[in-house]
C-alpha cells in the first residue's frame, strides 16, 4: 500500500513474515517481491515460499538424493511433506509416508504419487511396518515429526544414509520431550543426521522458482491447501496443526485477491 524502499513501490505485490493483522509494516529485508502472478497468490504462503524452498533446501542440498534411493517422509500430507515425496518421485526414487488418517493415506497414494503410505496410528509395532515396506532399508528419512517414528527409523537406516530433520511436530507441547533409544545406529550405520531451516537457504531462491515453476504449469507437482476463512479463524486453525486436522499447507484467507 505504501513504501518507503527504493525496491518497492505502491501496488507490488510481494511475500514474507508478518505479524497476525490486516495492515504490516515489514522491513525489505523481511519480503520477496512476487514475480509470477499466473499461479493463485496463496501459493506464495507455501509452495512458492517457506515451505517449498523447505522442501527443496532438505531434500536435494542437505539430501543429496539419487535414482534408486529408499525415501521416507513423516507427515508425509503436511504442506512439506507433500511436496518432498512429488520431488523424491521425480528423482526416481522409491517413496513411502506416515500420516494420521485414512483421508491423508489415500492422498498420498492416489494424489502425490508415493509409492505406498500407511496409517502411523494403525501399526502397533512402527519398526516393523518400517520393515515390512523398506526390506533393504532407508536411505534417505526426511523428519517431520520425531519421537517414537525418529527411534523407529533409526535401525532401518541403511549404511550411509541420511536423516534430514526439518521438525518434531511430536515433540513441540511436551512438558518432557520422549527420549530416543537407538541412537548408536548412527555409529553402527554412519548415518548423517542435519537440521536445517529454510532461511539458511533463501540464497537459492532463484534456483528454486526456475525449478517450481515450470512443474507447477505443466501439472507435474500437485499442491493442496487448507483454507480457513477470516483472521479470526487464524488460531482455531493453528491450533489444528498440533491433532493433524489440516490436509496440505494451512492457510488464512484474511482478503480477496
Amino acid at each position: 500500500m505504501e513504501s518507503g524502499h527504493q525496491d518497492y513501490k505502491k501496488g507490488d505485490l510481494v511475500w514474507g513474515m508478518t505479524k497476525w493483522e490486516e495492515y504490516s509494516l515489514v522491513p525489505a529485508t523481511g519480503m520477496c517481491k512476487i514475480e509470477h502472478t499466473d499461479v493463485p497468490l496463496s501459493h506464495y504462503t507455501g509452495i512458492l515460499a517457506m515451505i517449498g524452498l523447505t522442501a527443496y533446501a532438505g531434500f536435494f542440498e542437505v539430501g543429496t538424493p539419487k535414482k534408486g534411493d529408499n525415501v521416507f517422509v513423516s507427515a508425509a500430507a503436511g504442506a512439506v511433506g507433500q511436496l518432498v515425496g512429488q520431488f523424491a518421485k521425480l528423482t526416481g526414487c522409491y517413496v513411502v509416508g506416515s500420516a494420521g488418517t485414512k483421508e491423508k493415506v489415500d492422498l498420498l497414494k492416489n494424489k502425490f504419487g508415493y509409492d505406498e503410505a500407511f496409517n502411523y496410528k494403525e501399526e502397533h509395532d512402527l519398526n516393523a511396518a518400517l520393515k515390512r515396506y523398506f526390506q533393504e532399508g532407508i536411505d534417505i528419512y526426511f523428519e517431520n515429526v520425531g519421537g517414537k517414528t525418529l527411534d523407529a527409523v533409526l535401525p532401518n537406516m541403511r549404511v550411509h544414509g541420511r536423516i534430514l530433520v526439518c521438525g518434531m511436530i511430536s515433540q513441540y507441547n511436551l512438558i518432557q520431550p520422549e527420549g530416543i533409544t537407538n541412537l548408536a545406529h548412527i555409529i553402527y550405520k554412519r548415518i548423517q543426521m542435519q537440521g536445517f531451516i529454510a532461511p539458511d537457504y533463501y540464497h537459492f531462491y532463484t534456483k528454486f522458482l526456475e525449478f517450481i515453476l515450470p512443474l507447477i504449469r505443466e501439472g507435474k507437482i500437485v499442491y493442496v491447501e487448507d483454507i480457513a476463512k477470516g483472521l479470526e479463524n487464524g488460531p482455531k486453525a493453528l491450533v489444528g496443526l498440533f491433532s493433524g486436522h489440516n490436509v496440505g499447507k494451512q492457510v488464512v484467507f484474511v482478503a480477496h485477491e
